[in-house]
């Protein structure tokens, strides 16, 4: 049982063969965190770990007792009102204006298996055996509340899930202003916090800060999980990289605003948190009622950044995406935006595809423009019915003929926005999020629509399953173009159930609909990559990375976007040179050997293609129909970062190591430089490897410890290769 209660002690011990998690229910009947790290022996009292001590000033909770402090014991769930000065994870306004509460400890559960959250995505599992739950009861007697922390430790994978209930079972309404899904108070603050920054065409970029009193953050105010931050940070030691040292992973299972944080405090102590944002958020509990946080994944390792990565792509790839597609090879795809954004017809459409399916290419995406009087950006939006001015035979007919060309056939949609020029806005202006007597902003000239109204999402849902139930449609891009300002719902009385009710509605549409077409492949999208996050990936197991489709800037993106999210979760596309938003032009195989890891595609338009760029195109599609399964499916190892020169380097390699491919891109040409090679990682060191462009056989330990030789004619003065070249080795075990 990889859960222990120890009586005596009243201390709780979660273990497996690689992590330890173990916290006690202190003498005031709260609890109180000893340690999380690597796994140690259980045993009957890990006491030595509290560490009371009497600090001067401090605020004691017994008479006479200046050691015990909530002030500076480390605590498992921090609640405002106990002497703890720090952010607490809860606070609840009662009814007569106080915040102070008291949840003490009431019993607890030991669970096999691991139960679903109601209404949201988790992780889950597929047999009672792979995991264990304790869930923890809190009470607070004077409100008749209870406070239920539930603790998910697989039993093969270093990792630990969270969450937290509410109930309300007392006669007075309470309302909740802040309520985190976890907190984790560690005991120094050594550590650089890692997160993944940017914005619109450069999300996910690596960023990394040293530990400092006070409060550091990443945050979304959006109503998405945004392209500014995601919704993960890391903590690392300071001699931690990719192959070695200490890291915790934190990952919120959540598509909404959230903030992670992590608070260090004048004795060293570091409380990291996270969960929903608290800001225009208010949640009111009367009689029975309850709520639920969303999940926090943790992750420790002690073999560096690649090591946690891996536990991320491994347990999202097996336990948080769903269905049919999970485990698939995902079908090549040509999408026509960037080819003929608005300016296509019917025709033109199935010329495009007769030429893709020439080249090998298995599925036809149609972007926006399909539907309504959509002709530009400023109309059509919540008009889900076929632009039969644009295709005659509507989507279902335009469907057949693709399928008739032996392809698969996918539509772009974007279901949560509306244009004031449409029907469905002209019918119901009601049914989008604006505050009366505002002004409300928009983007891309669209508003949003009010998802947290079931009328609402139940309205979209008819229109668009109408069109999928009359076609032949294998995927579905659904995109999401601006985030949420001047929140304002109708139909609610509490607006600070708004904006978390809203992504409610989003699940709730991504359910319906995956659970009525389950053979349909979803992608996510927002601007590209403002909504690639976990809770995403439980109902659409891709999304477009960014709309950014550039190689060089891809590098950054894709490599910062494997800190927690596996290669076949990453929508990722070669595109027209020059590159439509940077106007870089970079080679057509640089283009592929960036795209290919990942899920890829195009997204240009192949009837104006050279013969020799379709030969190009042709014979990549061959290579990654015949390695996408190793891509899609293998362990990714990072191995040199674009954000620390002008190399990058990164490798993928199979289940049984008989394969690998080693991805090398250099930014910028350089002169008679070094001689170079990098070590490879994940080989079997007994196995001889032949590796394609050398040509040479060599055992897996010479590469992983002697290193790959990458040095090329950069080094002398008569190089032909340029800017922007890449090279993608193959190695095969003989």
């Amino acid at each position: 049982m990889p859960i222990k209660y120890h009586e005596i002690s009243k201390t709780f011990h979660l273990y497996n063969n690689e992590i330890s998690y173990i916290f006690k229910i202190l003498k005031n009947n709260q609890l109180g965190h000893l340690y999380y790290a690597k796994a140690i022996r259980d045993k009957d009292n890990y006491d030595y770990l509290l560490e009371t001590l009497s600090r001067g000033m401090s605020v004691c909770t017994f008479e006479n007792d200046s050691s015990f402090s909530l002030d500076h014991i480390k605590q498992e769930y921090p609640i405002y009102g106990s002497g703890d000065m720090k952010h607490p994870t809860l606070d609840i306004t009662l009814e007569n204006g106080s915040h102070i509460v008291n949840f003490i400890y009431k019993e607890h559960e030991i669970i096999k298996g691991k139960p679903q959250l109601e209404n949201l995505p988790t992780t889950y599992i597929e047999d009672n055996n792979e995991a264990t739950t304790l869930k923890i009861t809190l009470y607070d007697e004077v409100i008749e509340t209870y406070l239920i922390l539930s603790y998910t430790i697989y039993e093969n994978r270093n990792v630990i899930t969270r969450n937290t209930y509410i109930k309300n079972t007392g006669n007075q309404k309470i309302t909740i202003n802040k309520i985190m899904s976890m907190s984790l108070d560690l005991p120094d603050k050594d550590y650089e916090m890692i997160e993944l920054r940017g914005a619109w065409a450069r999300e996910r970029h690596v960023k990394s800060r040293k530990l400092e009193h006070g409060i550091q953050s990443i945050y979304s105010l959006r109503g998405c999980s945004s392209n500014a931050f995601n919704p993960f940070i890391a903590l690392k030691r300071e001699h931690c990289d990719e192959y070695q040292g200490e890291v915790l992973g934190f990952s919120l299972v959540y598509s909404g605003n959230f903030l992670a944080q992590v608070e260090v405090d004048t004795y060293d102590v570091s409380r990291v948190s996270m969960g929903i944002h608290p800001h225009c958020f208010k949640w009111e509990l009367d009689t029975n009622e309850s709520f639920q946080t969303p999940e926090v994944i943790m992750v420790y390792n002690d073999k560096g950044l690649n090591a946690m990565s891996q536990t991320y792509h491994k347990l999202y790839q097996e336990r948080l995406c769903k269905g049919k597609y999970r485990d698939l090879e995902r079908p090549i795809l040509i999408n026509n935006w960037e080819a003929t954004y608005f300016n296509f017809d019917e025709d033109k459409i199935v010329n495009i595809g007769k030429k893709a399916k020439e080249l090998g290419i298995e599925l036809f995406v149609l972007d926006d423009g399909w539907f309504g009087h959509r002709n530009d950006d400023h109309r059509g939006l919540g008009d889900w019915y076929p632009n039969l001015d644009k295709i005659p035979s509507g989507i279902s007919g335009l469907s057949q003929k693709i399928n008739d060309l032996g392809m698969k056939f996918g539509i772009w949609v974007e279901l949560e926005m509306v244009n004031k020029d449409s029907d469905l806005y002209r019918k119901h202006p009601e049914y989008t999020l604006e505050t009366p007597n505002r002004h409300s902003s928009n983007g891309r000239n669209q508003y949003v629509l009010d998802f947290s109204n079931d009328e609402v999402v139940q309205c979209i849902y008819n229109m668009i399953s109408k069109v999928i139930k009359e076609s032949h449609i294998d995927y579905i891009k659904w995109d999401m173009n601006r985030c949420m300002s001047e929140v304002y719902s109708s139909c609610h009385s509490s607006q600070g159930k708004v904006i978390h009710e809203y992504i409610l509605g989003v699940y709730h549409l991504y359910d319906m609909l995956t659970t009525q077409f389950p053979n349909i492949l979803f992608e996510s999208c927002a601007s590209g990559g403002a909504r690639f996050d976990p809770g995403m990936l439980y109902y659409a197991p891709q999304c477009w990375t960014s709309d950014n489709t550039d190689a060089v800037e891809r590098l950054k993106i894709q490599y910062g976007t494997s800190f927690v999210y596996p290669l076949f979760s990453m929508g990722s596309h070669v595109s027209a040179s020059p590159n439509h938003q940077v106007r870089r032009n970079t080679p057509l195989e640089t283009r592929a050997n960036v795209a290919y890891f990942g899920t890829f595609g195009y997204e240009l338009d192949v009837t104006k293609l050279s013969i020799e760029e379709q030969d190009i195109i042709k014979q990549q599609v061959e290579f990654m129909k015949e390695y996408r399964h190793l891509i899609q499916f293998g362990t990714f190892y990072r191995l040199k970062s674009p954000f620390e020169g002008n190399e990058t380097i990164w490798m993928v390699v199979s289940k049984d190591k008989t394969q690998a491919l080693v991805g090398y891109y250099r930014t910028l040409q350089e002169i008679n430089v070094g001689y170079r090679r990098v070590n490879l990682l994940g080989l079997n060191k007994d196995y001889q490897y032949h590796v394609s462009l050398l040509n040479q056989d060599f055992y897996g330990d010479e590469l992983m410890n002697v290193g790959l030789i990458t040095s090329d004619s950069s080094s002398s003065d008569h190089n032909d290769e340029g800017d922007f070249v890449s090279r993608i080795y193959v190695l095969k075990a003989n």
